[in-house]
């Protein structure tokens, strides 16, 4: 087969690119998902023209690369943290991740091309493709197409078939009107339309009591490239102290991730200072954990006198930020150590998903940073909790949308389990949110302050939080099969 046969042309390819970026441009800050909806129809019909299932591949390659290059421009920030050492690194940092996820939508189109009705096979396909890409490796389900819808009434819809039934909506409905022309378009709407109508009322609805207890949130905003200088990181820690000493001290203290510049393993004085800004009370703080030779990203609660409550470790990390693939194999097989978490060259990871009973102050499911993008492991905690608390250190990710996105996608996971947020970041977004995944306290964004709130109430179970994913999977695997029986239809 000849290289006509299978690239479609730099034309369609630019096209389906420049559809691709014009998807991107619903996710957060901006939230044009009009811009979405349109973009992806015209992806869709894009698609749809090519004969083959190799030119399909190529055109769903090319739109999911301009999609994920816009949607993850942020990823080119933690390497100009340090520009001098590592900044010729973002712009293959850019490409290889953008061209590497958009691999499932290439597969998404191939897949379509013996449907008989090309725009339902590729919407279909999409969607489960978007599905994989949340646990295939360990997952990246960063800017799935159903976020767009994060802040608008949809995004009621993921307490029962969370962001993936979200996503399968957005790409049928972008799909219908290709479909039935302008009754297909006129059906979008009404589906969109009664979707955003069961939402408004849900969001409508009386919420829960707040529970007794409140809570002040730290945000220190620590410059990145200057939190480990031994004169700043002194700074901020003072910094921290100060604005937990504020009169009233609150219930409950809350610090970001890698808040302390210290290993309290090796600084035993640090714990008591904690412990006499918050007159006492419970402060709860990221930190870096050691035992021996090996460290963990971690979250701590301190309470009087410096006593250790309760810790949980970050069991979900980063790749090649946090960890590197193999790195213990590398060490062990081939002597490579300066990969291996075991020998404290990276972060090792905790045991999984915890709760941590905090007595009067309710049970609280902690997430660290990059962990509050993956639904399913915030759905495996071993108990229902009472509340969410996400601690992160955004500085890693810019101010244009990074922080904006990361603190959209914990919102919705308010959404899914019913449960009050509680965000703390080093930079912004710090905020709290309801059982509905609405703000109802917050930060300005890289500002320094503390915020004052009271802990919102806990919603009944809802179905995600029941079911998880098994609603959506089963609702794909109907449409795949009526896919595929057409294309079984077509061949005879």
């Amino acid at each position: 087969m000849g290289l006509a046969q299978t690239w479609p042309g730099g034309r369609v390819a630019a096209a389906a690119f420049g559809l691709g970026a014009v998807m991107a441009l619903g996710q957060a800050p901006l939230g044009f998902w009009w811009a979405t909806l349109g973009g992806l129809s015209g992806l869709i019909w894009l698609v749809g023209r090519r004969v083959g299932a190799s030119p399909a591949f190529w055109t769903g390659l090319f739109g999911g690369a301009g999609y994920f290059a816009l949607a993850l421009s942020w990823i080119v920030e933690p390497f100009l943290i340090d520009a001098a050492r590592f900044g010729w690194m973002a712009p293959f940092a850019v490409v290889l991740l953008s061209f590497g996820l958009a691999l499932f939508w290439g597969v998404a189109a191939a897949l379509s091309a013996g449907a008989r009705q090309r725009a339902l096979g590729f919407a279909v396909a999409l969607a489960a493709v978007e599905a994989l890409r949340g646990v295939v490796l360990t997952g990246f389900p960063w800017a799935q197409i159903g976020h767009v819808w994060i802040g608008t009434p949809l995004d009621q819809l993921a307490a029962f078939a969370g962001a993936n039934g979200l996503t399968l909506l957005t790409t049928l409905a972008a799909a219908l009107p290709l479909v039935w022309g302008w009754r297909g378009a006129g059906s979008a709407v009404v589906v969109l339309g009664a979707v955003a109508g069961a939402g408004q009322m849900r969001l409508n609805a009386p919420l829960p009591d707040d529970r007794a207890v409140t809570l002040r949130l730290v945000q220190p905003n620590a410059e990145q490239e200057l939190k480990w200088d031994a004169d700043r990181a002194r700074l901020y820690f003072v910094r921290q102290l100060d604005l937990t000493r504020t009169e009233p001290v609150a219930d409950v203290t809350i610090w970001p991730e890698t808040a302390l510049p210290y290993i309290m393993e090796y600084s035993p004085e640090v714990a008591p200072q904690i412990a006499a800004a918050s007159g006492g009370r419970a402060v709860i703080l990221g930190i870096q954990r050691a035992e021996g030779d090996r460290f963990w990203n971690s979250m701590r609660v301190i309470g009087p006198e410096g006593l250790v409550m309760a810790q949980y470790d970050k069991h979900h990390l980063v790749p090649f930020g946090e960890y590197i693939p193999f790195g213990d194999l590398a060490g062990e097989w081939f002597g490579l150590t300066a990969f291996a978490a075991q020998t404290g060259n990276t972060y090792s990871d905790g045991p999984g998903p915890a709760v941590l009973d905090l007595g009067r102050f309710g049970k609280v499911l902690p997430l660290i940073c990059y962990e509050a993008v993956f639904p399913l492991e915030v759905n495996a905690a071993p108990e229902r909790a009472d509340w969410i608390l996400q601690i992160t250190n955004d500085a890693w990710f810019g101010v244009w949308t990074g922080p904006f996105q990361h603190a959209a996608q914990a919102r919705l996971r308010a959404v899914e389990q019913g449960l009050p947020l509680v965000r703390v970041a080093n930079t912004g977004l710090t905020e709290v949110v309801n059982a509905r995944g609405r703000v109802v306290a917050e930060l300005p964004f890289g500002t320094i302050g503390a915020l004052d709130a009271v802990l919102p109430g806990a919603l009944a179970p809802t179905l995600y939080s029941r079911f998880g994913e098994v609603p959506v999977l089963l609702l794909l695997a109907g449409l795949a099969v009526l896919t595929l029986a057409r294309v079984q239809t077509a061949a005879h």
